[in-house]
C-alpha cells in the first residue's frame, strides 16, 4: 500500500527543493473594497506550481535512468523542466488537445513530446506502458508522494510570509495541489476550487470515495483529471477543506480582471480560486489565492 505524505515532508521538500524553484512573491491587495493576498506561483520556473512536486520526487528516491509522464501539459512542462536541470531524460505524454503554449514548452527543455488520445487519462495508459522499462520512473502528475509534498510548498511558503492569512484558496485537477495545500495549512481551512464541468473531487467528496468524472471547461488543460487521485482524496476528505465549484464563465470573467486591474496574465485554471471568492463562496477575512500558472497562448488587448 502506498503511503501518504504527511506535514513533515513537505517540510523536507521545502529544503530539498530550494536550489531548483523560485520563493514566488505574495501580493496583498484589494478587490472590491475587500483584503486578500496572491500567491504569484505563476511567476514560477516552468510557469506554474508543478515544477515543485517534480523536482522533490526527482530528488526524494535513487536517480532514475530517465523519466516518464503524462500531463495535460502543466505537470508535463514541470517534470521536462525539472529533469533537464537534473541532467535526466524525459519523455512527456500529453493528449492531442494540448494547448501549444505548453507543448512547445516542453520540446525547448529537450524531453521528448509524444502525443497519444483526447484526454489525460489516455495519454497516462500509454505513458504507463513503457514506463515500465527498467531504469525508468513513472511520474504521476498528482497521485505520487513526493508529488504532494512537493506542491505543499507552495502553501508552506504562503505560511511562513503571510501567517494573517486565515485561508488558502487553490484550483483542484487530480488533487496534488489541494492536497499539499491542506498538509501545510497549519490549521488553515482550505478551499478547493473546482469548474463546474470539471469536477472531479466535489463529485468524490458525494460519493464517499473517488470516481470517474466527464471534462469539459475551458481549464481542462490544467484541471482536466477524470479521476481525482487516491492519495489526494484520503487527505482532502476532511472538515478542513470545503470543495467549492464555478462556472466557465465566472473563472474567464476572474482572468481578464486580473489582466486589466493588476496586470497579470494568467492561463484560466489559475483564476478559478479568486472566481469563487468574487462569487461570495469562500467565508474568510484574510484569504490567499493561489495563481498557479500562466502557460497560455491568450494576449490581451
Amino acid at each position: 500500500m502506498r503511503t501518504a505524505p504527511a506535514p513533515a515532508d513537505v517540510a523536507s521538500a521545502t529544503v530539498r527543493i530550494k536550489p531548483h524553484v523560485r520563493r514566488t512573491p505574495l501580493l496583498r491587495t484589494e478587490v472590491d473594497g475587500r483584503p486578500l493576498v496572491l500567491k504569484l506561483e505563476h511567476l514560477q520556473r516552468s510557469g506554474s506550481f508543478k515544477l515543485r512536486g517534480a523536482v522533490n520526487a526527482l530528488l526524494a528516491g535513487p536517480a532514475p535512468e530517465r523519466v516518464v509522464t503524462a500531463s495535460g501539459g502543466n505537470h508535463g512542462l514541470g517534470v521536462a523542466t525539472a529533469a533537464q536541470a537534473l541532467g535526466v531524460p524525459a519523455v512527456v505524454y500529453v493528449p492531442e488537445t494540448v494547448p501549444e503554449a505548453k507543448a512547445a514548452g516542453i520540446e525547448a527543455t529537450g524531453a521528448k513530446l509524444v502525443r497519444h488520445g483526447s484526454t489525460y487519462a489516455e495519454a497516462a495508459t500509454a505513458a504507463l506502458a513503457v514506463a515500465k522499462e527498467p531504469g525508468t520512473r513513472y511520474l504521476h502528475a498528482y497521485d505520487d508522494s513526493d508529488v504532494i509534498a512537493g506542491q505543499g510548498t507552495v502553501t508552506a511558503e504562503i505560511v511562513a510570509d503571510a501567517p494573517d492569512v486565515d485561508a488558502i484558496v487553490v484550483a483542484v485537477g487530480g488533487g496534488g495541489l489541494a492536497s499539499g495545500a491542506t498538509l501545510a495549512a497549519d490549521g488553515r481551512q482550505v478551499f478547493a476550487v473546482e469548474p463546474e464541468r470539471c469536477q472531479a473531487l466535489h463529485a468524490a467528496l458525494d460519493a464517499g470515495e473517488p470516481v470517474d468524472v466527464t471534462i469539459d471547461s475551458v481549464a481542462a488543460s490544467a484541471l482536466g483529471a477524470t479521476r481525482v487521485g487516491e492519495l489526494a482524496f484520503g487527505i482532502l476528505n476532511r472538515p478542513s477543506v470545503t470543495s467549492v465549484l464555478v462556472s466557465d464563465a465566472e473563472l474567464l470573467a476572474v482572468r481578464d480582471r486580473l489582466w486589466t486591474e493588476f496586470r497579470l496574465v494568467v492561463e484560466p485554471a489559475a483564476a478559478v480560486p479568486l472566481a469563487a471568492w468574487l462569487a461570495g463562496r469562500i467565508p474568510a477575512d484574510l484569504p490567499c489565492f493561489v495563481l498557479c500558472g500562466a502557460n497560455t497562448s491568450v494576449t490581451f488587448a
